[in-house]
């Protein structure tokens, strides 16, 4: 009964997976905040968010949509759920197979547990908001295929808004599919399919970020982080990836 009742968990969410790239209806996905690091000015920023400073998510995938042909004018609707009192489980540092494994169910768990919002959302990204210091990079973020939720490390700093945008875009794509296309090593881009312009000559400088490379080639050594959403473009292989080729 236990292999049956793994076999029935198994078939729903590979079901699930398939109905979410169909494209034939817009996913709705939920942006939870939490103060992550409970910090007066975390606090402050999250109590000034709107719905509207996330439209620029949206209408950047229209656009990129379109570009690649998909015939579903609105691939993404955002809403703005309520803060989230409780952090999620943090991801294992070089974790074995087995401890990333239970952190995922862990994760998964934890998300349906705080999972808030009363409306037709279908994927969850919690957004974890840090005061930050200059020069210091927060934790990766990470985005779970299986279970359609993620976290994302965000500056609590308005002037971070652009840069939060285009981290929450790249770990919405993992939870349908979308693989990573730069180097674990030094987080630079891979060629052809990490960059944004793959046949551009000369190759350097890059204009654009693609999305899941997540860095704009300035150089063969050298590679920009992008602050806005119009800096990054979703690529043939990302796009053939997430069904919108």
């Amino acid at each position: 009964m236990l292999l049956l009742l793994l076999f029935f968990v198994a078939a729903d969410q590979w079901l699930r997976q398939q109905r979410s790239v169909d494209w034939d209806i817009p996913i709705w996905v939920a942006l939870y905040p939490i103060n992550g690091d409970g910090s007066e000015a975390s606090r402050r920023y999250i109590a000034a968010l709107t719905e509207a400073q996330f439209e620029p998510l949206q209408r950047f995938f229209e656009r990129e949509a379109a570009r690649h042909g998909l015939t579903l004018t609105t691939p993404f609707i955002f809403k703005l759920a309520d803060e989230v009192e409780s952090r999620p489980p943090q991801p294992p540092r070089n974790g074995s197979t087995l401890e990333v494994m239970l952190w995922s169910l862990k994760m998964r768990w934890w998300s349906w547990r705080n999972e808030s919002y009363d409306g037709p959302t279908s994927m969850s990204l919690f957004l974890l908001y840090h005061e930050g210091e200059e020069g210091v990079p927060l934790a990766h973020s990470v985005g779970l295929q299986k279970g359609h939720t993620g976290i994302v490390n965000a500056f609590a700093d308005r002037r971070e808004r652009g840069g939060n945008q285009v981290i929450i875009a790249h770990e919405l794509l993992h939870l349908i599919g979308a693989s990573d296309k730069y180097s674990m090593s030094d987080n630079r881009p891979l060629h052809p399919h990490g960059y944004a312009e793959p046949d551009r000559r000369p190759l350097y400088p890059q204009r654009f970020a693609e999305l899941m490379g997540g860095r704009i080639p300035i150089s063969a050594e050298r590679a920009e982080i992008p602050r806005r959403l119009a800096r990054v473009v979703v690529g043939e292989m990302t796009a053939s990836e997430i069904r919108w080729r």
